[in-house]
């Protein structure tokens, strides 16, 4: 019998950036959740036999309140991938040495806390753009799994700009957060960028086939605060219309999905904030039960083995003369 497979990933997004985003000055004092929520992900994931995927931002790896937690990732057996350094989502306005600058320092400070290199990235807020697609291939990346497809990006944007405090230059900034509309006519099955002999896969967060609509887990938790059956419903249509179009999703999910109001009242303004984490864990356990009856879960890293063996549409992106990878390993040891 063939196997479906099926990919998830944590994107490890800090009390500090959700209040960064939301525009309260507060932030600044980096307040972090990490030492509490992510041995309570670890937990869940090995009672699902689930070896996932973390994108770590890499100024959490460098708070030395992080470490144990950070490292507790790799001792037990789950890939860690970049979130860039400092979390901003108007990275794709970054000029190239920024750039630079911006992977070299996330990718040290993960190693150091992790012992990985991160050889997979997705872009805070989705952004992404040829730029940061150079920098990824000079830098000797795998994998890229920023894409989101869908057509709501211009609506959750607007959602997220009338619920915070940010001024009108930092909107500005923020004006192509969640993807532009027309990020919802792009495959929902992987292709590769190639260089040179390089290549570069772009794993695509998973919407649902014909509709693309989100079923991410907090869009699932969205819908749950209105009824969970109708979570329920709406994530099994989407799973089996992934095996009837031959797509392999991928699940994405976030700290806040595993946390409620019982563990933080700063975050309220947040959809689903204002439910208990016993309620909102239990509707993505249900999902990921779902999930799992049409695929076997993986981690990012091993999705994207799979598909390297077969065939994938490839993509040419223009990029400046190829250096050698960086050796983050060496370089760590030396600084």
């Amino acid at each position: 019998m063939t196997k479906h497979f099926a990919s998830c990933s944590i994107d490890l997004d800090n009390k500090w950036a959700y209040l960064k985003a939301h525009g309260d000055p507060n932030w600044e004092s980096m307040p972090s959740y990490l030492p509490m929520i992510v041995p309570r992900i670890l937990d869940w994931l090995d009672q699902r036999a689930i070896r996932s995927t973390f994108f770590i931002v890499g100024q959490d790896a460098e708070d030395e309140g992080n470490l144990a937690a950070l490292d507790s990732i790799s001792r037990r057996g789950h890939e860690v991938a970049n979130h860039s350094f400092r979390h901003e989502p108007w990275l794709h306005l970054y000029p190239p040495e920024k750039l630079e600058e911006e992977f070299e320092r996330s990718e040290r400070s993960i190693y150091n806390a992790t012992g990985q290199i991160p050889r997979g990235f997705r872009g805070p807020g989705f952004s992404l753009s040829d730029e940061v697609l150079r920098t990824l291939m000079r830098r000797g990346y795998v994998y890229d799994g920023t894409t989101f497809p869908t057509f709501l990006g211009p609506v959750a944007r607007l959602y997220y700009f009338l619920s915070s405090r940010l001024s009108r230059e930092e909107k500005e900034d923020r004006k192509e957060l969640f993807g532009r509309f027309t990020d919802g006519f792009k495959s929902l099955n992987p292709w590769k960028f190639s260089w040179r002999g390089r290549e570069l896969v772009e794993m695509p967060v998973t919407t649902m086939p014909i509709f693309r609509l989100p079923i991410h887990g907090s869009y699932l938790l969205f819908l749950g605060r209105f009824s969970t059956t109708l979570a329920k419903l709406y994530f099994w249509m989407a799973v089996k219309l992934c095996r009837l179009m031959s797509v392999e999703p991928h699940l994405l999910m976030h700290p806040l999905d595993f946390m409620g109001y019982d563990d933080d009242q700063d975050l309220s303004f947040f959809p689903g904030m204002d439910q208990p984490r016993e309620k909102k864990m239990l509707l993505m356990t249900e999902c990921m039960e779902i999930l799992q009856k049409d695929f076997e879960v993986v981690g990012m890293r091993d999705h994207v083995e799979l598909v390297r063996q077969r065939e994938i549409p490839a993509s040419t992106v223009s990029v400046a003369p190829l250096g050698a990878a960086p050796d983050i390993a060496k370089s760590s040891a030396t600084s």
